[in-house]
């Protein structure tokens, strides 16, 4: 049985990097940051899925438990968002890196965009940090650094590729919401 978890995360982190092939292919592009980032998240995953249940009610639990949920809400907001007011650019299907809902006609900001720029990154983050808290260790650290890290070269990447999209409109947005956590970072 063992053999079989450790084998469904092998195939997992393996598949991340086929459907990453071609960020990975561009060190430019914020796919390819990304892709450390979600590596990062599989390994915390493949970590510390054996202690998702023990100690149920402990503090680190209960906080993981928070920021895993807030993820979640994050993720579906910021999803809904993207694809009701930032439409799709069928012109921008040129960049092969990109997912597809990443390509929006149009700057999002409203909604969770009106505070933060990048909530899909956040609830990355969130999700980075929730499940290393399910077991927090030393090599849980190490891979929530990493993929903190990650998720940052990420959104410097992307800043500048939505600098080159949506023009000066891309930069008041920046001087008027913050990268990743509402009023402070």
């Amino acid at each position: 049985m063992q053999e079989l978890y450790h084998g469904a995360f092998l195939i997992l982190g393996l598949a991340l990097a086929f459907v990453s092939r071609r960020s990975l292919a561009d060190p430019r592009s914020h796919g390819f940051f990304r892709f450390f980032a979600f590596e990062a998240i599989v390994f915390l995953l493949w970590r510390n899925l054996p202690f998702w249940f023990v100690e149920r009610f402990s503090p680190t639990q209960l906080l993981s438990w928070v920021l895993l949920f807030s993820a979640l809400y994050l993720l579906l907001h910021s999803l809904y968002l993207l694809r009701v007011r930032g439409g799709h650019a069928p012109e921008r299907a040129a960049e092969e890196s990109n997912f597809r809902f990443e390509n929006t006609a149009q700057l999002v900001q409203s909604g969770i965009y009106g505070y933060i720029r990048h909530p899909l990154y956040s609830s990355l983050l969130l999700l980075t940090w929730g499940l290393f808290f399910k077991h927090p260790d030393l090599s849980g650290v190490a891979a929530a650094l990493v993929g903190s890290l990650a998720l940052v070269a990420t959104a410097k990447v992307e800043e500048a590729e939505n600098s080159r999209t949506f023009g000066e409109a891309y930069g008041e947005y920046c001087r008027r919401t913050r990268m990743f956590l509402p009023f402070l970072f």
